[in-house]
């Protein structure tokens, strides 16, 4: 008897336009399978659970494309999560918010594709795909660009925000090692050391907060957020192994 593997096609809020050219997720889809009892045992993996990998596992389970999964953005690689979770038991989604049980439509949550005004006529028509923009902070007037974080990027500040805490556990420079990753260039200058550098000692607090809040505007993701109780606040749907599976809580 011969059987076959159910797959859909999802597309991804950066459209593909990030990604070099002969990348297979310049595209701007992605294929994937429905979850079968292989990713439920991805999911009870408690060595996976514990090192804080097991949905980046079930993730490169479930994708068919013959992908690098460390160059996905950071923005699709949540809309592939999402994309995930409805493939594997269905868009409702349950949990405890506040002391009361919330209910959301997955299928429903709004994705926030890239803004093709961010990219010049020129570079869509030459399909230059390059993950780099600019930006004059708005105080000091110095002229950066940036791009946006891959999941290899978050592996990299993981690791040295690891090491920093083994020097002294009582550091947290989760800010400004993430702005040194997201920095690409100052005032055309492309050292690693010089934007180190700035980051450490010239970045003024009002410009980071800037460019923080440019980035968040502009960069491709999906709107994981809700409003709990109408009064027009949005906060951040909480995500873990529940999220797939609720049983999966007693494996924590």
């Amino acid at each position: 008897m011969e059987f076959k593997v159910q797959t859909e096609e999802i597309e991804l809020p950066s459209k593909g336009l990030l990604y070099p050219k002969e990348s297979p997720l310049a595209s701007g889809k992605i294929e994937m399978k429905y979850m079968t009892a292989k990713e439920e045992d991805i999911l009870t993996n408690t060595n996976y659970i514990k090192k804080g990998i097991v949905l980046d596992k079930l993730m490169q389970s479930l994708i068919v494309s013959p992908i690098d999964y460390n160059e996905l953005l950071i923005g699709d690689k949540n809309a592939i999560m999402i994309a995930s979770r409805i493939l594997g038991y269905g868009p409702n989604y349950s949990f405890e918010y506040g002391g009361e049980t919330h209910e959301i439509d997955l299928s429903q949550i709004d994705a926030k594709p890239l803004d093709l005004e961010l990219y010049s006529e020129e570079a869509l028509n030459a399909k230059e795909n390059k993950n780099e923009f600019m930006y004059k902070l708005p105080s000091s007037g110095h002229m950066v660009t940036f791009k946006f974080l891959t999941h290899k990027d978050e592996k990299l500040i993981d690791r040295e925000l690891e090491g920093l805490k083994k020097i002294n556990k009582d550091a947290s420079p989760d800010m400004s090692t993430r702005l040194k990753y997201l920095i690409t260039s100052i005032n055309g200058d492309r050292e690693t050391k010089t934007i180190r550098e700035f980051v450490d000692k010239y970045l003024l607090a009002r410009d980071a907060k800037a460019l923080r809040e440019y980035v968040k505007k502009i960069q491709p993701d999906v709107d994981l957020t809700f409003f709990p109780d109408g009064d027009g606040k949005r906060v951040n749907i909480p995500i873990g192994t529940s999220f797939f599976w609720p049983d999966t809580e007693t494996g924590e």
